[in-house]
């Protein structure tokens, strides 16, 4: 029997949605896509076109692990992030839409501010820096990981995108890198927040493939925030920004710590395309 891409995904979406994916055809557009180095759009003006049976053996095999849970980005090796394509492994989070408010709240807070010196705490693969470099080309940023693994990857995707030059990838504990670095006009962050017990329930690909040192935020999902906070406070010049990301039924404790700072005057809450609160400024004052 022969197989042409229209066929494929059509079987595919079925199979995928069968197994409880969100987004069967997409995820079948994708991966066909990637087996076949091409973009979505050929795959619709090739819809009738035969696909190989080497091809077919490679989406079996990605469809394989699909249906077993991993994501489609890590099955493709990358996403894409502030429309920047991005390379993702296990050893990162994969990023999501959310994140890209903190990127929109850096940007607004700096449009007019010619010399940034800025901090991704817990950079993973480099999203933040890097989308925020892209845009604001005078910024530049220190990077900070716990993960080997994953300041290798973000070093990869900043050598992608040519900004080397602009972003120091250092490994260590959130800001223990960078202490003596300061002060800083910004330090931003997408932290680990998820409380330990929720992680059990959390969709299979994020549970069983993701890192949960990218996750865990200890029993509260507060542990690295409050944490963070700490000692960002006194790394901050006068009038520089603390821009987190939170979960979306954080904005109460995390306004509360951070109204525990008196050097520390606090924004009205950002939310993001969904309408969820997700993430919170505060500016040092003093």
């Amino acid at each position: 029997m022969t197989w042409t891409i229209g066929q494929l995904l059509t079987w595919t979406a079925d199979f995928l949605g069968k197994k409880g994916a969100e987004t069967p055809r997409l995820d079948a557009e994708v991966l066909l896509a990637n087996v076949l180095q091409c973009d979505r759009v050929r795959l619709y003006t090739g819809y009738d076109q035969e696909v190989g049976e080497q091809d077919r053996a490679a989406y079996r095999e990605s469809i394989r692990r699909r249906a077993e849970g991993t994501p489609v980005a890590y099955l493709v090796g990358r996403k894409e992030f502030f429309s920047l394509a991005l390379k993702v492994g296990p050893a990162v989070l994969i990023p999501r839409p959310d994140t890209e408010t903190v990127v929109v709240e850096f940007l607004e807070r700096f449009k007019n501010v010619a010399e940034v010196r800025a901090v991704d705490v817990g950079t993973g693969s480099g999203c933040i820096a890097i989308a925020c470099a892209s845009r604001h080309k005078e910024a530049r940023f220190v990077a900070t990981d716990r993960s080997v693994e994953a300041l290798e990857i973000a070093r990869e995707n900043a050598r992608t995108h040519g900004l080397t030059d602009r972003i120091d990838f250092v490994p260590g504990d959130l800001l223990d890198p960078v202490k003596d670095r300061g002060p800083w006009d910004a330090i931003l962050s997408n932290p680990p927040y998820i409380p330990t017990e929720v992680i059990p329930q959390l969709a299979t690909g994020v549970r069983d493939h993701e890192p949960h040192m990218a996750l865990d935020g200890g029993a509260d999902g507060l542990r690295v925030v409050a944490r963070l906070i700490a000692q960002a406070t006194p790394l901050l010049k006068p009038g520089g920004h603390l821009i987190l990301e939170i979960g979306t039924d954080q904005e109460g404790p995390v306004r509360d710590l951070l109204r525990q700072r008196d050097e520390l005057e606090l924004a009205p809450t950002i939310k993001d395309a969904a309408n969820n609160p997700r993430v919170l400024r505060a500016t040092r004052t003093a």
